[in-house]
């Protein structure tokens, strides 16, 4: 089935000094997808404000998730949705997630905070949770994933609070040295999910591998380890959809040198 991608240009739940490097990191991928199966989702220019919610920027957030909802309903079949900040995943992973799906989390960070236990207040930090039911009322799901169906990969850095929810819940960490191929795919067998829907925030990469991070943090993965990863999940089950946020280039130029290991990725997801 033919797999539809869906840019989101989106910089507002995101901490980094480099949230604005977002927009044009989705660009530039935007212009190495096939036109015919890729849609732009406007993203406004304002900032948005935390509505009282400790959330910064949530106005502006959940305007974006709901345009993401919009353009997907039109959908048929599986969607990659290009960030941006890893809030994209907010309407793009409701809409995937069913009891028979698996998600899997590649990132640096499990994004499990709470508006009470971030340490910064951006929501870049708190999307998984919040699709586990645990955010804001404005921004929690209808239907909230449940931890059984969540497998994070390639964390090595977890706050306290992360740390006791995840002791908490039981959900499946691996770090990058215990990442392979085989790993990933039982640690989602374990679920006994048929499908699977795959985040990738471009952090879990060591840095060697990709310059344009938002947040770059060492001893991540590396971009083969990566790819043949996601090889092995859609050899092995079904594709409900995937994300692919956080890639902020210093400018149009220096993303050139990076985009060979993120079509790599985006290949392997949508072949």
């Amino acid at each position: 089935m033919a797999v539809t991608f869906l840019v989101v240009p989106e910089w507002q739940g995101s901490g980094s000094p480099r949230a604005m490097r977002l927009v044009d990191g989705a660009e530039a991928i935007r212009g190495d997808l096939p036109s015919a199966a890729t849609r732009v989702v406007d993203v406004p220019l304002e900032a948005g404000d935390a509505q009282g919610t400790g959330v910064h920027r949530l106005s502006s957030i959940a305007l974006v998730r709901d345009r993401v909802t919009e353009a997907l309903a039109g959908v048929s079949g599986p969607a990659i949705t290009i960030g941006g900040d890893c809030g994209i995943e907010l309407g793009a992973v409701a809409r995937a997630a069913s009891p028979g799906v698996a998600v899997v989390w590649f990132d640096a960070h499990p994004d499990l905070n709470t508006p009470e236990s971030s340490p910064s207040g951006a929501f870049g930090g708190m999307v998984l949770r919040t699709l586990l039911g645990d955010g804001p009322d404005a921004l929690v799901p209808s239907a909230p994933l449940d931890a059984s169906q969540v497998v994070v990969v390639g964390a090595r850095a977890i706050d306290d609070g992360e740390e006791r929810y995840l002791a908490a819940t039981g959900i499946p960490v691996l770090p990058p040295e215990e990442v392979t191929p085989e790993s990933v795919v039982a640690a989602v067998e374990a679920t006994g999910a048929t499908s699977v829907y795959v985040h990738v925030d471009l952090d879990v990469l060591d840095p060697a591998e990709l310059e344009g991070l938002a947040a770059p943090l060492p001893f991540g993965l590396r971009g083969t380890q990566l790819v043949e990863t996601v090889r092995a999940l859609r050899a092995r089950f079904e594709f409900a959809g995937a994300g692919i946020s956080a890639f902020a280039p210093a400018s149009m130029a220096a993303a050139v040198d990076d985009m060979p290991t993120i079509l790599r990725l985006i290949g392997a997801l949508a072949r």
